[in-house]
């Protein structure tokens, strides 16, 4: 959608970002069933209002007003008025308790992307830009599956436990290590070789602190849900071929 509206990436994902933050909170409280289908009914409007919030958080993108929404939204099969564009934004502003300053994970990725290239200037910033784009949206499409892999991977577990869940939820959230795991992957697709692969991850472990353990063991469980996803047909929007030996650190 946000490519449609011609945003910045940044925008795009913040609104995801948004998104995950309302659906949360709605599922925090209880709801009724009639309260609850109502929302669900909203669901394609309420997307739409965080991505035309997102766009008045950017400093790179044109704002969506009411005019532009109204347009898009007939365009794709949905008649809405000015009036419920509006009362559907400040829904979803209610939601998030007017809080928009949200952790954007491809700020994180161009930060350490520009960290690295500093510090080791042979670094190939560029071409991991745009493998880390690619990477980023799979892992966004696929962050369940992801995850629940990673908890297994963390816990050495194949069903693990309502606590170990709990105390797993912090990691989910943490959009540095998000970064770090989607840099890594891109150096191991961009063949780099074995060396410079581990000089970039020493390089993320000393930038950010996080280990080299967890930096792999994230970098692993995505790649495989990457070759998963293209041996099993799932369209996967990369621009590359998985070649080459397991990631290692």
């Amino acid at each position: 959608m946000a490519k449609k509206l011609s945003l910045d990436p940044l925008a795009g994902y913040h609104a995801i970002e948004l998104l995950q933050r309302c659906a949360a909170e709605a599922q925090s409280m209880n709801y009724e069933d009639t309260v609850f289908n109502n929302l669900k009914d909203k669901f394609p409007l309420i997307i739409f209002s965080c991505v035309q919030l997102a766009s008045k958080m950017s400093l790179h993108s044109e704002i969506i007003d009411n005019n532009t929404a109204v347009r898009f939204l007939h365009s794709v099969g949905h008649s809405v008025t000015k009036q419920t564009l509006l009362e559907s934004e400040l829904m979803v502003l209610k939601g998030l308790d007017f809080r928009l300053n949200v952790s954007n994970p491809l700020t994180y990725v161009e930060i350490l992307l520009e960290v690295l290239g500093h510090n080791e200037p042979s670094t190939p910033v560029e071409q991991l830009y745009d493998l880390c784009h690619h990477i980023l949206r799979f892992v966004s499409l696929e962050k369940t599956a992801i995850y629940d892999s990673l908890l297994v991977t963390s816990t050495k577990c194949l069903h693990p436990s309502v606590k170990q869940r709990e105390k797993f939820v912090t990691v989910t959230e943490d959009r540095m290590l998000l970064a770090v795991g989607v840099v890594a992957v891109a150096s191991y697709i961009h063949h780099v070789n074995k060396w410079e692969q581990v000089s970039i991850v020493g390089g993320l472990n000393l930038i950010t602190g996080i280990s080299r353990r967890s930096i792999i063991d994230f970098a692993h469980v995505t790649l495989m849900h990457i070759v998963t996803a293209a041996l099993t047909d799932i369209q996967v929007c990369f621009p590359f071929t998985l070649v080459g030996a397991e990631f290692e650190g």
